[in-house]
């Protein structure tokens, strides 16, 4: 994978390269790029998709000890992101957690097109009882350490009350051995995760959604129908709060959409371009 150096450390992506319009997938904590190879393959033919993966635990390479791993730390690296890379006119597709909310109207100036699909926004965050118990987790000393130790075991990593309520289809025990060899293996990786842990603020999505309103551009919220960490009825409040959204619900999917049902959400993804042209497509 291509690497480049930003504020906070080097970190890989993806990318298909290509002419066509840029869409840009956001993993969430504890996974990588993985999580999208569905979607980007489906993606690829008329897309340059663009994966990066960021240091939300399942990163290889350790960011420096000072970086803002935050929420808003996060949003602030994804926004360096696309300007390093001169991205432009971007659809961001952001699963599960919420940062790409943080970037309105504060690194939004290269997004085009916002797809967010089930995520933490609003009151739910931590969400559910997977987020609650690593919230306490993390504030108790050695609680983190303790916590992931699970993930060593994928049949404890797939109970409903851990990794395995994020996802309808059962997960494979490669996959969670590949997203959590990082934490398991390296105290520095282990660092960053609990950094982006420890420095959540409660009321930060209360405090984007006052924001969402002034992003005008054209918006898709794209909720796993059967998610119970990310109820729909909070995705349906979000899309509420943006002007030119369109909401829908994904059959047989939970929180992990793009591997619960791909196929439907690599349709939606291109409905919502093809119907939301920009002036450089025309």
């Amino acid at each position: 994978m291509p690497e480049i150096e930003l504020s906070a450390g080097t970190i890989d992506y993806l990318d298909t390269g290509g002419d066509g319009p840029v869409v840009v997938l956001v993993h969430g904590l504890g996974f990588d790029e993985s999580v999208w190879a569905d979607v980007t393959e489906e993606l690829r033919g008329g897309f340059r998709v663009v994966v990066p993966v960021q240091p939300l635990g399942s990163h290889r390479r350790p960011m420096r000890p000072d970086a803002d791993l935050s929420a808003h730390g996060i949003a602030a690296l994804l926004g360096e992101f696309l300007e390093r890379l001169d991205l432009r006119e971007v659809t961001l597709v952001q699963n599960d957690t919420g940062t790409a909310q943080l970037m309105v109207g504060a690194h939004d100036e290269r997004i085009a097109r916002l797809v967010l699909t089930s995520c933490e926004a609003l009151d739910n965050y931590p969400p559910g009882l997977q987020g609650k118990t690593l919230n306490r987790a993390a504030r108790i000393p050695g609680g983190l350490f303790l916590l992931l130790q699970s993930f060593r075991f994928p049949a404890l990593a797939r109970m409903r009350t851990s990794l395995g309520g994020m996802a309808k289809k059962p997960l494979p025990k490669e996959l969670i051995a590949r997203w959590y060899g990082p934490l398991l293996s390296s105290r520095e990786i282990r660092r960053d995760f609990a950094k982006f842990c420890r420095g959540g603020d409660p009321d930060c999505y209360l405090r984007a959604a006052e924001r969402l309103p002034s992003f005008t551009r054209p918006a898709l919220v794209a909720w796993g129908a059967e998610d119970r960490m990310m109820p729909p009825a909070t995705g349906r409040r979000l899309a509420e709060l943006l002007p030119d959204c369109r909401y829908v619900e994904i059959p047989d999917a939970r929180t992990l959409v793009p591997l619960d049902n791909p196929t439907a959400l690599t349709a939606e993804i291109r409905r919502f371009v093809k119907e939301n042209p920009l002036p450089s497509d025309q």
